[in-house]
């Protein structure tokens, strides 16, 4: 009998262990922008689970004048937008606050259920990486730099 128990006990474990945790449907887009990194992302999750996302960048921005970054911005939308129909849809680990590609270990995307805010972690080098806030969206319009 005790053996049953502790038969139970570690099967209701590995039940709890192994709960599926449903990401977040929806639409969201957001930007960076500073002196080394300038992007904008789109994100979609589908109720099916699968994920689109896209993020154009600029890397070793610099100091633009006012003129350079309006370019700059019209073109990563032009990328962002045109690009969107090309980028494929993709399955991620999901443990209810993090995104991870499947069997990976660096996070991709963050989501604070309390707060209802969606994070995409942007890498770029080997060591660094910011934490883009994202804001949720209907549809996604011409100019992503704009919530």
């Amino acid at each position: 009998m005790r053996r049953f128990a502790i038969l139970i006990l570690a099967g209701l474990l590995l039940a709890g262990c192994s709960q599926r945790h449903t990401p977040p449907v929806g639409r969201w887009i957001g930007h960076y922008e500073s002196s080394s990194v300038m992007v904008v992302a789109w994100l979609e999750i589908l109720p099916s689970g699968d994920i689109r996302v896209s993020a154009p960048d600029f890397l070793d921005v610099g100091d633009p004048t006012d003129e350079q970054r309006r370019e700059m911005h019209k073109r990563l939308a032009y990328d962002l937008s045109e690009g969107w129909s090309e980028v494929k849809l993709r399955q991620y680990d999901f443990d209810g606050h993090v995104f991870r590609k499947q069997g990976g270990v660096a996070p991709q995307m963050e989501w604070d259920a309390s707060k209802q805010e969606m994070k995409v972690v942007f890498y770029f080098g080997m060591s660094h990486a910011i934490r883009i806030p994202m804001t949720p969206v209907k549809n996604f319009g011409e100019d992503p730099w704009l919530p």
